[in-house]
């Protein structure tokens, strides 16, 4: 049988020796990968461990770690994503592959800026926390091998003449344990947290470590590498930022959204214009509510605000005519006269609904985009409240919206820890009345469906027969997506000419 040069160098690659490539199910990720691979498998590999790292993130906020829901949900996710859950499977090459690579791009878009940095480093270090508890013993010892962390086991005849200083300063540790226990002695230096939380025997500027503790050590060693790396690879995007290819995509993961895009055909009619305010109470997100109570005070909203809010309701149902009217209705009662909405206003919106300029069919904003771009001045309400509020402000607004004060407290210690999205699934929580509502919260406008099923038990919102308009024909150059699918190099296109529409239409 004949092969093409790519189709042979495939074959070798599947037939060949893979574990040599991968001898371990984790690594340090010391070397970056040298293989081809196509912009779509780049994108894909990208998203799918996006999706995992913001499930780190999300379970490290809602379970303890390490605790049996913590471990079951985590391995749940790692396998339905096929990224590497049980340590040296004879047929896990595909999923090492994709680790190795996808944890290198998203190196690449995260190292951007401090925020990202910091984010990435921690769900990564989260990541590797729960996959090195998963070796046994003789695993560990071999991956410890692997990664030149071969740490000297003291002789039994050390442990028994230093046995009750073990014991005393180990916690958890009876003496009988400590002749049970293998301990290692380590460098002060790379033992410095567990010093420093007296977990640990020092002696002669060396700490003496018990196996079962060995996981500080290493995970202390990968945060040094990984902050380093993540440091150097900042300095060589100049490079890579001339690369036409790989500029967008890096620049969109770094803020990218991996949900539905809640695109307006699959509600479009299905509320009416007198059940805004009711729904703004009881199922808008904290952003929207915020918007639509400044709308209603002050009949007019700077244009940031009307991108944001606009293309929510869009995505909630409201239809062409019906967003005409409402808004129109709104800024009349201010000081815009109907003449000057006509002319200054009504052209943006056709605009987002894709009637004018490019024909493009705008998507609601996602809790990323909200968070990351167009932060609000004075005189603004877009935004995320809980990023861009003054906490005591945000403490005021959360007291008149009855939340109580415990729930306060951890919406404001999520805030505090810069976990904006789960403290506004805690605000999910607190006013819906339930402990887990079961996923993870990325979208405004996942917000509101969620809401909605659970109010009305687990069934769809049912259209008015009061609607004003019907489904809009979708004609757009922004693919949409279902739960399941990935974002395309289209996403990027769209980003760009939303960010057109909103430089053009800067009237307030």
């Amino acid at each position: 049988m004949e092969f093409s040069s790519r189709m042979r160098q495939r074959h070798l690659r599947l037939t060949g020796d893979r574990r040599e490539l991968y001898p371990h199910s984790l690594q340090f990720y010391l070397e970056p990968p040298t293989e081809c691979i196509s912009l779509v498998e780049f994108e894909s590999f990208a998203v799918d461990r996006l999706r995992l790292l913001k499930v780190v993130e999300n379970l490290g906020v809602s379970y303890v770690r390490n605790t049996d829901t913590y471990k079951s949900k985590l391995e749940g996710e790692l396998r339905k994503l096929k990224f590497p859950y049980r340590a040296l499977a004879e047929d896990d090459y595909e999923a090492r592959r994709k680790d190795h690579i996808s944890h290198f791009i998203l190196r690449l878009a995260y190292c951007q800026s401090e925020d990202l940095r910091r984010w990435f480093l921690q769900q990564e270090m989260d990541l590797f926390r729960y996959r090195f508890s998963q070796l046994s013993g003789s695993l560990m010892q071999k991956f410890l091998d692997h990664v030149n962390l071969s740490f000297e086991a003291i002789s039994e005849e050390v442990k028994n003449e230093l046995a009750n200083e073990l014991c005393a300063s180990t916690p958890g540790l009876t003496l009988p344990k400590v002749k049970e226990q293998m301990f290692y002695k380590i460098g002060l230096a790379d033992a410095v947290d567990l010093f420093r939380t007296r977990r640990v025997f020092v002696k002669d500027g060396f700490a003496y470590v018990p196996f079962k503790e060995i996981d500080a050590i290493v995970l202390n060693n990968y945060r040094i590498k990984l902050s380093k790396a993540l440091a150097l690879t900042a300095r060589s995007l100049p490079s890579i930022q001339t690369d036409e290819r790989l500029q967008p995509l890096l620049s969109h993961l770094s803020h990218s959204y991996v949900g539905p895009d809640y695109s307006v055909q699959k509600n479009a009619g299905k509320i009416s214009l007198d059940q805004i305010d009711p729904l703004s109470v009881k199922s808008f997100p904290l952003c929207m509510r915020q918007l639509h109570k400044a709308l209603r005070d002050s009949h007019h909203l700077r244009h940031g605000g009307r991108m944001q809010y606009g293309l929510f309701l869009k995505g909630i149902g409201l239809t062409l005519e019906q967003a005409l009217e409402f808004w129109k209705k709104e800024f009349i009662r201010g000081k815009v006269d109907a003449d000057k909405f006509d002319k200054g206003y009504a052209y943006s919106i056709r605009h987002s609904y894709g009637k004018e300029g490019r024909r493009t069919d705008y998507t609601p904003y996602s809790c990323m985009k909200i968070i990351m771009s167009n932060p609000p001045s004075q005189g603004d309400y877009h935004g995320c409240p809980f990023r861009h509020s003054d906490p005591e402000l945000l403490k005021q607004k959360l007291q008149s919206y009855k939340i109580p004060p415990s729930g306060i407290t951890q919406i404001l210690e999520l805030v505090k820890g810069m976990h904006f999205q789960l403290a506004c699934q805690k605000y999910f929580e607190l006013t819906h009345d339930v402990d887990d509502i079961g996923f993870s919260l990325n979208h405004p406008n996942q917000y509101f469906t969620e809401s909605q099923r659970l109010l009305s038990g687990g069934r769809e919102l049912k259209k008015e027969s009061s609607n004003l308009g019907n489904s809009q024909p979708k004609n757009n150059s922004q693919e949409s997506m279902n739960s399941n699918s990935t974002p395309t190099t289209s996403n990027t296109t769209a980003d760009a000419e939303l960010e057109e529409l909103e430089a053009y239409f800067t009237e307030d």
